[in-house]
């Protein structure tokens, strides 16, 4: 079983108009006209073609990172409408409101919520977030965490497209340091995060991030907290995914394209099966740890 855990779907009617011209598909948003949404981005039908041919059995589709939070009930609704036997999906929430994953987790229709790095310019660490934490670890909600920076306000990566390969997974690293820092991991040791793009560059800085707490207090085991993420496959480099799995286990891998983006995998089972891992392994990662977490049950 193949499933896609990091896939995107615009519901229309929520600010972002999705349409397709001479030059492809085009996503009009906030005075802006973006088109790195190579493939199908709002009609489910044609997501569901698209997945064949990705040789995706199960996608997981949440919200385009820009419209997290945005008319979240109007939002969960029709992404709950999605879920099928092909589809599972993430819903929205203000975080600032936990109560609002406390009824989508019992609603039972959608398996868990996307959130933005740095809600309101706030780092997930923050104290703000702990109640929207402390929910998510009760309900056993999957909490996918996906970069929304362009660039930090830094004029070089707005070259080169550094804004996105630079940019986006530091954004995601920052964020994930602080929930450690801040001792969210530890707190909350049941929670269930996933961080895109492979964790960003945390598990290259796990030694720096671990030092730091053998000269200040209070001595977190950083190893440990960092360990207890989830993190995808999109890190394009059969060598980079090799150390993920040796650090994180196969069984905190997770199989995603970032569909239907520029910067994603078009075919992301390939690069699983390209490492040569052990069958039960290449299961998990390709979709038993997903259906796990999904709360779908897992084919013997």
């Amino acid at each position: 079983m193949v499933v896609d855990a990091h896939a995107h779907v615009v519901v229309p009617g929520l600010g972002a108009e999705v349409a397709w011209d001479e030059r492809g598909q085009v996503v009009r948003y906030g005075g802006r006209e973006i088109r790195a949404a190579l493939r199908e981005f709002s009609d489910l039908d044609r997501i569901i073609e698209e997945q064949d041919r990705a040789g995706v059995d199960v996608v997981v589709l949440a919200p385009w990172v820009n419209l997290c939070g945005v008319e979240v009930e109007r939002q969960n609704e029709a992404l709950a409408g999605m879920v099928g036997e092909r589809v599972a999906a993430l819903g929205t929430v203000d975080l600032d409101q936990p109560e609002q994953l406390v009824d989508l987790m019992r609603d039972g229709r959608l398996s868990g919520v996307e959130i933005p790095a740095a809600p309101g310019g706030d780092y997930l660490g923050h104290e703000r977030f702990r109640d929207f934490w402390a929910a998510a670890e009760e309900a056993r909600a999957l909490v996918f965490v996906h970069p929304s920076t362009h660039g930090f306000g830094l004029p070089v990566l707005e070259e080169h497209y550094m804004w996105n390969t630079v940019g986006n997974p530091v954004e995601t690293t920052v964020t994930a340091a602080h929930m450690v820092g801040a001792g969210i991991m530890d707190d909350f040791p049941e929670l269930r995060v996933l961080l895109a793009h492979g964790g960003g560059v945390l598990p290259s800085l796990r030694g720096r991030l671990a030092h730091e707490q053998t000269i200040h207090p209070p001595g977190r085991d950083v190893l440990g907290a960092i360990g207890r993420f989830y993190v995808d496959t999109v890190v394009h480099d059969t060598d980079v995914l090799r150390g993920l799995v040796d650090f994180f286990g196969a069984e905190r891998v997770l199989l995603g394209s970032d569909y239907p983006f520029d910067m994603g995998v078009e075919r992301p089972a390939e690069i699983v099966r390209a490492l040569g891992l052990a069958a039960e392994e290449e299961s998990a990662v390709l979709g038993a740890n997903a259906l796990r977490l999904l709360g779908r049950e897992v084919a013997a």
